[in-house]
């Protein structure tokens, strides 16, 4: 009974400590991210395998994403072209999914798998709204301030695109985000056309992975010279944390690239994915 007496207090000590919200500039939803992602390292290291936890976890605080699946099954073709003028026109189950997204409240006690899905459902489902308030448009570069726009919300604070890939996604120390979420153009990777969800977001992501980096026409990878993304070159430290950039290529490229590669950088490619 001491036992249980004193877990319960300390419990209840962690609780409330961790729900303290930081005074710095970093929003209170990415803290809560960061610290669901040091939580579950930590648990990873006491407990054993890392599939064993997520296992457990993995369907914590999962929300509905079918409708989300839904719109993009019917609007994105199977090699990410995305028909904009038909989801302006039918923009019900786009607009009605971000309504369920910003009554969601994702917090720390969601699984890490749970998050991932989310956000980058969010990412991506928000980015075709701005597209089509604005639609027709050449590029999303043409939007004022595409990234910058508040004009949803996550636990009751306006969110910016900007924001939920930078002070969320990234502080989640999943490289392959950058391949989750779509910027509407057509050197981004491109948009899936189903949604993450918890169970199915691990092996959604490598097949990701795979598929942009072997993509010619977005890499050109040969065993002697690359000719990637940019994407590789801005979000460098999110690549290069487990080594160097050709070590992370050849995670997923289907050459075997030289060690002593050398790296040159595609122009990208900011016309509409449509």
């Amino acid at each position: 009974m001491k036992t249980i007496l004193f877990l319960t207090s300390s419990l209840f000590l962690l609780s409330c400590n961790t729900a303290k919200e930081s005074k710095d500039e970093t929003p209170y939803t990415a803290e809560l991210v960061e610290m669901n992602n040091n939580e579950m390292n930590a648990m990873n290291a006491q407990q054993g395998p890392k599939e064993n936890t997520l296992e457990v976890y993995s369907n914590l605080k999962e929300i509905d994403h079918s409708l989300f699946d839904q719109v993009l099954k019917k609007y994105v073709t199977k090699n990410g072209s995305v028909n904009y003028a038909g989801l302006k026109k039918n923009p019900a189950n786009l607009k009605s999914y971000i309504k369920t997204l910003e009554a969601a409240n994702p917090d720390k006690s969601w699984s890490r798998k749970a998050l991932l899905a989310y956000y980058m459902n969010a990412y991506n489902a928000m980015t075709l709204d701005l597209i089509i308030s604005n639609y027709p448009t050449e590029s999303i570069k043409d939007i004022k301030n595409p990234w910058e726009q508040k004009n949803w919300s996550i636990n009751g604070k306006p969110i910016s695109l900007e924001e939920i890939e930078h002070d969320i996604l990234r502080k989640m120390n999943e490289p392959r985000i950058h391949f989750g979420i779509n910027c509407a153009s057509f050197s981004c990777p491109q948009l899936p056309n189903e949604a993450f969800t918890a169970q199915k977001v691990d092996q959604q992501l490598e097949k990701l992975a795979i598929q942009f980096i072997n993509d010619s026409r977005r890499n050109e990878i040969t065993k002697d010279r690359v000719e990637v993304s940019k994407i590789f070159r801005w979000f460098s430290e999110d690549f290069t944390k487990n080594g160097d950039l050709i070590d992370f290529l050849n995670k997923y490229s289907t050459l075997k690239i030289n060690e002593d590669a050398k790296i040159k950088y595609m122009d990208y490619n900011w016309e509409l994915n449509d």
